[in-house]
């Protein structure tokens, strides 16, 4: 959970400082290097492999 919680934080723009401070970290470099993940390129990645498998797929269904 502290995981996504830091990685959700930082995917909607929160400061590294902030969030640090709310896990109880003393510093940021523990929050960045262990805890932040960054979902929205990895999020991307599988959408935009989608519309390659799906190409001609109806968008507004």
């Amino acid at each position: 959970m502290r995981h996504s919680f830091v990685s959700q934080l930082s995917d909607s723009g929160v400061p590294l400082e902030n969030i640090s401070r709310l896990v109880g970290h003393g510093n940021t470099t523990v929050t960045e290097t262990v805890y932040r993940k960054q979902l929205r390129p990895v999020l991307l990645e599988g959408a935009e492999a989608m519309d390659r498998i799906f190409p001609n797929a109806d968008r507004d269904a």
